[in-house]
């Protein structure tokens, strides 16, 4: 049986990685990448599982060959349609009995693939021990208050090559308390550290990186300490822009691709009720509720720039001790021309420039 490491593995080009474990593990945290084909549906899990504890391990062994057997065919075939050049990993939580067996069927079928040495806890163990020492030590951290399109400025800047770690997206959520709309129930943490290292190893090699200003926590995730250490001590660029843009921003974002979903409103309606138990002013409170009524979200916004995130932006900068930069800009794509040659200007070249030097 052929046996490979997780370093072995995160040196390889474009593998196959075929993740058996069931789908409610799958879902708690995977290899970026893997394609989720259960050896077990979650109930067959909890079924050998229970029958472990109670009967011991030979019994639940049986259970699981019943469980399996009828389905060997199937899956052999579903692992074999995604053979492509790529080598085939196949892996499990703790790369066990399911691994093995899986592996040996192959095998039997004439397609040879690796088996995970320690699987999906090997993995998440290695990623959690490399992620600090990955972090390089200086950071162009970007600010502004809310709606000034900080995560736009950051997708436009990594397309014109710079070293860009997008934590929002790492995290699945915008770090507000209508953070998740339309972008499910958010991430965890062990997807946010599997995506964090994705990201870190996407720009090995540079000696900086820039990131939004963010708490520690984002939604269900927190950020390593050494990532914050080196945030509130890196270069810091504040973005300004006019009211009224920052509201059609948000509006474009928030509002208008998915205003007619039915889940909506609901949305809307648990996040207001939220900001309502911080307001004291009865009349913004009266104000909010009525804009919630009437649908009229660009007011809405407008209203909770003015007199909920603005005000409270201005703390949250204080954590941050490095030199502060400011950008006056119309919008995104002008903010990041003007980063852009800020950058130039301080030395901070995009990755291509950088590598080459290396």
């Amino acid at each position: 049986m052929k046996e490979i490491h997780v370093e072995e593995l995160l040196t390889l080009k474009e593998p196959v990685i075929i993740d058996i474990r069931s789908q409610i593990e799958f879902a708690d945290g995977a290899i970026p990448g893997a394609i989720n084909i259960p050896l077990f549906t979650d109930e067959e899990r909890q079924i050998i599982g229970t029958i472990y504890k109670h009967e011991g391990q030979a019994a639940a062994k049986w259970q699981a060959m019943e469980f399996v057997s009828p389905k060997i065919p199937a899956l052999l075939k579903k692992i074999k349609s995604y053979q492509t050049d790529g080598e085939l990993i196949i892996h499990c939580w703790r790369g066990g009995m399911r691994s093995k067996a899986v592996v040996t069927f192959l095998e039997f079928a004439g397609i040879y693939a690796w088996r995970l040495v320690g699987g999906y806890k090997a993995y998440r163990h290695h990623i959690l021990e490399q992620i600090p020492s990955m972090i390089p030590d200086k950071t162009v951290v970007i600010h502004g208050m809310t709606g000034v399109g900080k995560t736009e400025v950051l997708k436009i800047l990594k397309k014109k090559g710079y070293p860009v770690l997008d934590l929002e997206e790492m995290a699945g959520h915008r770090g507000s308390i209508f953070g998740t709309i339309g972008l499910g129930e958010g991430h965890n943490q062990k997807t946010f550290d599997s995506l964090l290292f994705k990201g870190l190893t996407e720009i090995k090699g540079v000696d900086y990186f820039l990131v939004e200003a963010e708490s520690k926590r984002i939604g269900k995730a927190v950020q390593p300490e050494k990532l914050m250490d080196v945030k509130f001590k890196g270069l810091n660029i504040y973005i300004h822009s006019p009211l009224e843009q920052r509201v059609k921003q948000l509006v474009s974002e928030y509002v208008l691709p998915y205003e007619q979903e039915p889940w909506y409103d609901e949305k809307i309606s648990l996040g207001i009720e939220k900001v309502l138990r911080r307001v004291k002013d009865t009349d913004i409170r009266n104000r909010l509720i009525e804009t919630l009524h009437e649908k009229n979200y660009h007011d809405m916004i407008s209203i909770l720039l003015n007199h909920y995130y603005d005000p409270r932006y201005d703390h949250a900068r204080q954590d941050y001790i490095g030199e502060f930069i400011d950008i006056i800009a119309e919008d995104p794509i002008d903010a990041a021309d003007k980063i852009t040659a800020k950058l130039k200007e301080l030395s901070f070249p995009p990755m291509l420039e950088t590598n080459s030097h290396i």
